[in-house]
């Protein structure tokens, strides 16, 4: 495979991967504004979609090895808020600084820890099955 079929490869997998970025953002944003009254779709489907888009950013940006790093981004958001700064930000008077804290969360938690390991799980797991099935058989 010369370098011109390399770089359109390259260019069509992030054509996919914004795709499926888009996807992931509207699921997330319709799980915030449908409630279920079930925690796990009201909650935890979106931690689990947000973490999700963390990888997808991070496989358009060339990171093969995602799972790692996009774990290490959630932990340090979700650590963050232990800080109590997302928190204090929810009373500024500018509506992009509460956005911010909204979009940051306020409140530490484990199951959101969780979530975000399932996501980015789901979405390798997403990857290694789709690339097994682009693989040739004898």
């Amino acid at each position: 495979m010369g370098t011109a079929e390399i770089q359109q490869a390259e260019a069509m997998t992030r054509c996919r991967w914004l795709i499926a970025l888009s996807c992931i953002i509207a699921a997330g944003v319709v799980s915030r504004l449908v409630h279920t009254g079930w925690i796990v779709m009201d909650k935890y489907l979106g931690d689990a979609l947000y973490a999700a888009m963390v990888y997808g950013i991070l496989r358009v940006f060339g990171r093969q090895r995602a799972v790692l790093p996009a774990m290490a981004i959630m932990t340090a958001i979700e650590s963050f808020q232990l800080t109590l700064i997302p928190a204090r930000l929810l009373a500024s008077p500018h509506w992009a600084v509460r956005m911010a804290a909204r979009l940051m969360g306020t409140e530490f938690s484990f199951l959101d820890l969780a979530a975000y390991a399932v996501g980015i799980l789901v979405a390798e797991a997403a990857v290694r099955r789709g690339s097994s099935s682009h693989t040739p058989r004898p």
